[in-house]
């Protein structure tokens, strides 16, 4: 996901506690946290009602690094949220040797802090550094960053309902390299920040445009991995539509131009009858994990679940299409517009994604029962 620069009408006038008076809690993960004070502060000086997705500066980040020689990557450390240092060399630079995740925290009502399935985000690190011939960190160290990144900005964490605190895992070639090739040093480093909704429409519908000039990716690409690279390539195509008032832009393959893939950083499914269907994995398509949720909720929900080819013109005939994501949840679309021919679908409090995204977020926020272990508490 891209972050947007932060709204002067969510954040008033926050500022960071200086380094020399941080406050460092021993808690079940040796994370630093912020003072009652602190968290008051925050409290009182966020406008949580107005939370988009943009960028608020929390307080720290987590940072390590994996040299040259070595096999694994080193022990990490909290530090200050700030600028880094890269040699204008550095293969991410260069080459685009970088893969990043998105996960988010979430208070419950009963002030317990949860993750959401973060070890399948680290397996998704894991397999596209495997892609992009980078280390990687393990499972374990994955997790640990994560958690110690949330707790150590727990003041940012929104209230129940009111938004979740969005943590990006980024994994670069921080190594200086002049032929193409893999860089000799790696950093992995976890930054957060306080989200709403993704979309400018808040909880409303949304609205695509299919693009038939740019492609999002092709057969053999680094489509199906969380690569730096695949991003800026749909802003241009992003941005023409978002000028026409336009939220997001749907995908065709770039083989024939004929099946949905997905939309710029989301996956998309269609109802039809009681039948919900979505693209396969074909290494096109990041397999999202908001995606693999929603597709067991479904089942649990008595839904037929399928993944197969979708041609656009059976899209459109669809009951229901939605979007799903880490970022966006699960976000109704009310209307796709395909050469120049824009067609409604019905809204209603009665949708079949609105109950697929009510027992998501249930489950997210611990008031739903996790009956497959996806919860992960640190608080």
């Amino acid at each position: 996901m891209i972050f947007k620069t932060v709204s002067s009408r969510i954040i008033r006038r926050i500022t960071a506690t200086p380094p020399h008076k941080a406050q460092i809690g021993v808690r079940c993960l040796g994370g630093q946290a912020a003072s009652p004070l602190q968290e008051s502060a925050v409290e009182e000086e966020m406008e949580w009602d107005n939370l988009g997705f943009s960028l608020v500066q929390t307080d720290y980040m987590y940072v390590m690094k994996c040299g040259e020689e070595e096999s694994e990557f080193e022990a990490g450390q909290l530090s200050r949220f700030g600028n880094i240092e890269l040699s204008p060399a550095a293969g991410v630079l260069n080459y685009g040797q970088g893969v990043f995740e998105g996960t988010k925290a979430y208070r419950s009502e009963n002030g317990g802090l949860f993750l959401f399935r973060p070890q399948d985000n680290a397996i998704r690190m894991q397999i596209g550094a495997d892609r992009m011939c980078m280390q990687s960190p393990s499972v374990h160290q994955f997790i640990h960053a994560v958690k110690q990144t949330a707790l150590a900005n727990r003041r940012w964490i929104p209230p129940p309902g009111k938004g979740s605190l969005y943590i990006r895992p980024l994994l670069i070639g921080s190594g200086p390299v002049l032929g193409v090739a893999p860089a000799a040093e790696y950093t992995f480093l976890v930054y957060a920040s306080p989200v709403g909704n993704y979309f400018k429409e808040g909880t409303a519908a949304i609205n695509l445009y299919v693009e038939d000039e740019f492609h999002r990716a092709g057969r053999g690409g680094a489509g199906g991995v969380k690569s730096v690279t695949n991003y800026a390539p749909v802003m241009k195509a992003m941005r023409r539509a978002k000028d026409k008032g336009f939220s997001d832009v749907l995908y065709l393959d770039a083989n024939n131009k004929r099946d949905i893939e997905e939309v710029s950083a989301s996956n998309v499914f269609m109802l039809k009858d009681n039948v919900i269907s979505t693209p396969p994995m074909n290494g096109t398509i990041l397999e999202g994990i908001t995606r693999k949720s929603i597709m067991d909720i479904a089942q649990d929900l008595g839904y037929q679940v399928e993944e197969r080819a979708i041609p656009i013109e059976e899209l459109l005939e669809a009951d229901e299409v939605f979007c799903t994501g880490t970022a966006v949840v699960v976000a109704p679309v009310g209307s796709i517009t395909y050469k120049g021919n824009r067609v409604e679908y019905k809204m209603s409090a009665e949708l079949g994604c609105l109950k697929l995204q009510s027992r998501l977020v249930g489950i997210q926020r611990g008031e739903i029962e996790d009956s497959r272990g996806w919860l992960v508490q640190i608080e």
